[in-house]
């Protein structure tokens, strides 16, 4: 079933300013809700841990750690994994660099040696298919 743009499909439908029932209850929460706060707030002053960290909760959420870029000495990290690592652990020890980022940055260095790994064996292979096309039995 198609519609001319601009015509609704419903024209008898319902009429400006009826609520369904979910807005009928919006409606009443949002009457409520001024005396549901104060009475959290009262909750929350006499002692009330719960209610307090529920309002807190609302209004100033727990902080979250922001990770900052940190400038790293590396140097060639590709040719060099294991000064790569020890450049890291120098760092983490130091307090350069948090646990976290050093765990980051521990696993780039990881996932790099694979690929290394990966490209040096198919490098490896080739060299080995090719001795053995031209009939040589030694690598």
């Amino acid at each position: 079933m198609t519609f001319a743009k601009g015509q609704s499909g419903n024209p008898a439908g319902r009429k400006p300013g009826t609520l369904t029932k979910q807005g009928k209850m919006r409606a009443q929460i949002a009457e409520a809700v001024p005396g549901i706060l104060k009475a959290m707030q009262e909750k929350a002053a006499a002692g009330d841990v719960m209610a307090a960290r529920l309002l807190l909760d609302r209004v100033l959420p727990s902080l979250k750690s922001v990770d900052t870029p940190t400038p790293l000495a590396l140097g060639n990290a590709p040719a060099d994994l294991g000064g790569a690592a020890t450049a890291v652990l120098v760092a983490l020890a130091g307090g350069g660099l948090s646990p976290e980022q050093a765990g980051s940055v521990a696993g780039v260095l990881a996932a790099l040696a694979r690929v290394k790994e990966t490209a040096e064996l198919i490098e490896r292979i080739e060299r080995l298919e090719r001795g053995t096309a031209g009939g040589s039995t030694t690598p």
